[in-house]
């Protein structure tokens, strides 16, 4: 059992002294610190540094974003991925202006109600900004707890979860925002899935799994289904004028982002040529091919350069010049295939 006093001494003295500089950091304004954690889900800090000061830099108030345009907002998100995040996130603005008056609720029952704000985020946020004694768990701290408990229940399971927050609710009655900084600081710097460095760990002496030396061992998690592979082939249509034919997506998965017409790796060009109601001249072999990683899924895609007279199209497609890109929201995949072709 952990000593509940001396262990968070140890961990909030270690955090006070080494906790890595992040503008997040540096600031109590709820909308901020809000940004900050749905960007860092599923996403690497200093992937997201750049982003996050982008986005305050033209999103500076819950009004500024709240006004905005989607497409706007999305290129702003371009290449962090997971665009769902920041579609909910803008949803959520827009109820906080327009319901709460611009404020960002501090109640956690009402700011754990606005969409996308699920029982990490209301804890990070509530906790951090307003030190609600909420403990804040995400895989950091599923994976520091099971090592310094050294329990074997599974850190995928929902319940394991739960009996992780209960165990971690003696430990956020107070400084509960540093504590649970504290302890997603250490999962990322100190007690990482692989190469942990236990021999500079502030609560070494805490740590069941290393006493008995089963740190390699945990945390227990079953593997995820094996991913999903699909193939594409990607056209690069031009025509006379040098424009590029995009479309909008209209599905789930990376939904209002533009991409290049992307087919079934299977269709045949007839199909493909009554999708786009237009003759198509496809190049017989592909400039080259590429893939793009998701979480369930990955694409495999071999890019064509292609041509048509056709001077007009329908929406979801349209054309497109090369300066128009950097107006458009595109996924990761597609600005490396633009890129690919025009370097």
């Amino acid at each position: 059992m952990i000593e509940t006093k001396e262990f968070k001494d140890d961990l909030l003295n270690w955090f006070h002294e080494n906790k890595r500089q992040m503008p997040w950091r540096e600031t109590t304004n709820p909308y901020y610190i809000w940004l900050s954690e749905v960007m860092l889900q599923q996403t690497q800090v200093n992937t997201v540094r750049p982003y996050y000061n982008a986005f305050i830099d033209r999103f500076p108030t819950i009004q500024a974003l709240s006004e905005s345009k989607e497409d706007d907002v999305l290129k702003y998100w371009e290449g962090l991925g997971y665009y769902s995040r920041v579609r909910n996130f803008h949803e959520a603005v827009k109820e906080v202006h327009n319901k709460y008056d611009g404020i960002v609720p501090d109640n956690p029952e009402e700011f754990k109600k606005l969409k996308g704000v699920g029982p990490y985020t209301n804890a990070a946020v509530m906790s951090i900004v307003h030190n609600h004694p909420i403990p804040a768990v995400d895989g950091n701290v599923l994976r520091v707890w099971s090592r310094l408990t050294c329990n074997d229940r599974d850190i995928a399971a929902p319940k394991t979860k739960k009996i992780f927050e209960e165990e971690l609710q003696p430990f956020v009655k107070s400084e509960s925002g540093d504590f649970n900084q504290a302890m997603m600081e250490l999962g990322a710097t100190i007690c990482t899935p692989k190469k942990t460095l236990c021999i500079m760990c502030p609560v070494q002496k805490h740590c069941s799994a290393f006493a008995e030396g089963r740190v390699s061992e945990l945390p227990v998690k079953t593997k995820k289904a094996k991913k999903k592979t699909v193939d594409y082939s990607v056209l690069y249509i031009t025509n006379s004028a040098g424009e590029i034919l995009v479309r909008q997506r209209d599905t789930k998965l990376l939904n209002s982002m533009w991409e290049f017409p992307m087919f079934d790796a299977e269709d045949s060009i007839h199909s493909i040529e009554e999708e786009l109601d237009a003759v198509i001249d496809v190049q017989e072999e592909p400039m080259f091919t590429t893939k793009h990683v998701f979480t369930h899924m990955t694409w495999n895609m071999k890019v064509y350069r292609a041509y048509t007279q056709k001077q007009s199209f329908e929406p979801p497609y349209k054309w497109m010049k090369k300066d128009e890109k950097e107006k458009l929201s595109f996924s990761t995949s597609m600005s490396k295939i633009f890129n690919e072709v025009n370097t």
